[in-house]
């Protein structure tokens, strides 16, 4: 399970079985779990494409999406693997996740627009090759600053394979059939994201952790191949500049954050060189929002969006809610294999039970919120998430999975299960609807930067061995219960009182 398993604002469980009723109106939805709003780009009216063989095109944003999806949810039962190969502590671990995370984080939105402005065909083809050569790259890493920088470059590709992989997808298909389209892609997402931990211990456990890399370049291939053959030729682009002014800032900005609480977490303490880092940080954030707010409605970021008090509710909602999930999605399996001594296939299947509750849960509980309005839902299902995360505290050394660990899950999963199906439909809602795209891709972006935080906290439960482990493990899930409570309170005070 991975950092990038960023459990579903916009669940692709709930996706799948709700679509059609969100393609009627037009609503919508790096892991197991796809982040939110991802495929809400995907389900925007809009005018469709004539295609050849659009089930082929289909086929297509699927197996290029799960080169992501695949990615996300394997990589965290590899930790231990990795770090014991490759000689790596606590630090290098974390940025084995975050590395990813941090420019698929930033880039985002920035992927969608270069799709726009130079073509998607061509930014999806671009990105699976990327993709490939980068999970190649990582296969072979000799070092773990090699593994580093072949996994930025991956989150790259990805930022840009993804939004143009979805956009590709909303644009072929309409009415009726780009529900039923949207909800085959969100189904395979969410099998290919949970069966990928088991297929990962699988291939640790038969041998390395390079086969998780390598898994990726037959899905490239195919990818590529498809996208060549079958995806439309793209029209004629915009000429609006990009915004790589504003990319360049964002990736500066959450790096160099990333990288003072990084060290923070592993040294215990603050250093001059820690805090030089953070105001850095700080600084280069704040020079990406007046950026932003110069561009206007050319930004990849609009300003506007944060006019919406709904909408600053549900990013916070999202940004605390998805830090807690990106830190138990790595820490549980961790624990498993390195204290209490599971192999990696057990731990990558110790949480399928999330992803089994969510399918069979969501739906109805997704039907009440549209009964009853979506602030209720996302006040109470945070506040369950944090119980799960509260019972998580009984895990002691031996993990014993019926006891301690299932329950936790269980209880997680049935929180989740009540907060992901309104989410799509508020943060859609919470945008006027000439920036429903960029609010949904920006919801995107603040799970996986929520994930990108938590894991850079994460050293002190990383770099702990025996009882200390245990120790720190348990300081991890009361945060991460701290985490949901807020996300709960910013649910409340923030989100609009009247049904939707």
């Amino acid at each position: 399970m991975s950092a990038t398993r960023c459990a579903p604002s916009c669940s692709t469980w709930t996706a799948a079985r709700n679509a059609p009723v969100h393609a009627a109106d037009g609503a919508g939805e790096v892991s197991s779990v796809p982040s939110p709003c991802d495929a809400a780009a995907a389900r925007a009216p809009g005018r469709a494409r004539h295609a050849a063989h659009p089930g082929l095109v289909l086929a297509t944003t699927i197996l290029a999406s799960s080169l992501a999806f695949v990615d996300g949810s394997v990589v965290n039962v590899g930790l231990p693997a990795i770090g014991a190969s490759l000689g790596a502590d606590a630090a290098a671990l974390q940025w084995v996740i975050n590395a990813y995370l941090l420019p698929l984080s930033a880039l985002l939105l920035l992927g969608g627009a270069a799709g726009d402005r130079f073509g998607r065909r061509r930014l999806l083809i671009l990105g699976t090759v990327l993709f490939g050569a980068t999970s190649l790259a990582c296969a072979l890493a000799g070092s773990p600053r090699v593994l580093l920088a072949a996994r930025f470059f991956q989150g790259v590709s990805a930022a840009l394979l993804m939004p143009n992989s979805l956009a590709i997808l909303g644009a072929t298909f309409a009415g009726a059939t780009k529900g039923r389209a949207v909800g085959i892609w969100a189904a395979t997402g969410a099998a290919v994201s949970a069966a990928g931990p088991v297929l990962g211990g699988w291939l640790i456990d038969m041998g390395s952790w390079r086969g998780i890399f390598l898994i990726n370049l037959p899905l490239a291939a195919g990818a590529i191949a498809l996208a060549w053959r079958y995806i439309p030729a793209d029209e004629t682009q915009r000429e609006q500049p990009l915004d790589v002014a504003g990319g360049v800032w964002a990736t500066g900005g959450l790096g160099a954050l990333t990288y003072a609480l990084t060290v923070r977490s592993g040294e215990h303490q603050w250093t001059a060189t820690t805090i030089a880092t953070m105001l850095a940080a700080l600084l280069a954030l704040v020079i990406f929002v007046g950026l932003e707010r110069r561009r206007g409605e050319r930004a990849m970021m609009p300003v506007v969006l944060f006019a919406s008090r709904d909408f600053i509710g549900l990013s916070l909602l999202t940004l605390f809610l998805y830090g807690a999930l990106g830190a138990v999605f790595v820490l549980v399996p961790y624990l498993m294999i390195d204290a209490a001594h599971y192999s990696a296939t057990a731990a990558g299947a110790a949480l399928l039970p999330l992803p089994l509750v969510l399918a069979a849960a969501s739906p109805s509980l997704g039907a009440l919120a549209g009964r009853i309005g979506s602030r209720l839902p996302l006040t109470i299902g945070p506040l369950v998430v944090a119980v799960g995360f509260l019972l998580a505290l009984r895990i002691g050394a031996q993990a014993a999975y019926w006891r301690e660990v299932l329950p936790a899950l269980l209880v997680i999963a049935f929180g989740l299960s009540g907060a992901v199906a309104p989410l799509t439909t508020a943060i859609l809602t919470s945008a006027d609807p000439a920036h429903t795209g960029a609010a949904s891709g920006f919801n995107s972006a603040v799970a996986r930067t929520g994930s990108l935080i938590a894991t850079a906290l994460l050293g002190a439960v990383l770099g702990a061995q025996g009882g200390a482990l245990l120790s720190a493990f348990h300081v991890a899930m009361l945060a991460c219960a701290i985490a949901c409570l807020a996300s709960s309170v910013s649910a409340y005070a923030l989100l609009n009182r009247r049904p939707r």
